[in-house]
């Protein structure tokens, strides 16, 4: 595999943020007594603010106003990401060192807002490890559209072809191969659907599995 930078998703795919969201999620529709929607929900994984207020606006539709429950899910949700470092994932930290020791430059395409992302990765202790952030409030298009990839293979001075992207959502590698990286899917609340295997991204258990998998083939020159 012939590569000179990677990029990361954040939520799902470096932290644990998805479980931590979803329960939150679940939490605000029980306190203002409406159903959790929970395939609605599972729709909106890797996509921007923007998307994701629209199809669950259409989801909750004729069963209350779709900004109350944002309201509420916002309220807790921040209360809790930015006071509080959200888990790591398995081979977070053994894969980001590995590729900082040799020389590859890192980013972040994460939907999140920049102020967001920024907080969360500080948090967790990940912020040392990457050049540059690609963020969901800089970009016209969300995932599955290629241009926050192709923002922040421009912002590492990369030509796109030659990145690795990590991704866990099917919106995330429709992104990232469509920007033409080499793409890797370790799936986190959502299986890949038959339309992303189709792709042919790799698909491994846990950012470890790379690790080692990458480790192993890498040769000193």
């Amino acid at each position: 595999m012939n590569f000179k930078a990677a990029i990361f998703d954040m939520d799902g795919l470096l932290l644990d943020t998805e479980n931590v969201c979803k329960v939150i999620f679940e939490q605000a529709c029980h306190t203002l007594g409406v159903p959790f929607l929970e395939q609605s929900y599972l729709s909106i994984i890797g996509c921007n603010s923007k998307t994701i207020h629209h199809k669950l606006g259409e989801a909750y539709k004729g069963i209350i106003d779709y900004q109350e429950i944002n309201d509420e899910w916002r309220k807790s949700y921040d209360s809790v990401v930015f006071h509080q470092a959200i888990p790591k994932k398995d081979g977070v930290v053994e894969l980001l060192d590995f590729l900082k020791s040799i020389h590859i430059p890192l980013a972040v395409a994460t939907s999140t807002h920049r102020h967001v992302a920024e907080v969360k990765l500080k948090l967790a202790g990940l912020d040392k490890y990457f050049d540059c952030l690609a963020t969901g409030c800089e970009v016209k298009h969300g995932k599955p559209d290629p241009e926050i990839y192709l923002l922040a293979a421009h912002r590492l001075g990369v030509d796109a072809a030659q990145c690795l992207a990590f991704e866990d959502s099917n919106n995330g590698v429709k992104a990232a191969v469509a920007a033409s990286m080499q793409t890797y899917q370790i799936p986190d609340l959502v299986s890949p659907c038959d339309d992303v295997k189709a792709l042919n991204a790799k698909t491994r258990t846990s950012l470890f599995e790379v690790y080692r998998e990458l480790s192993d083939s890498y040769t000193i020159v």
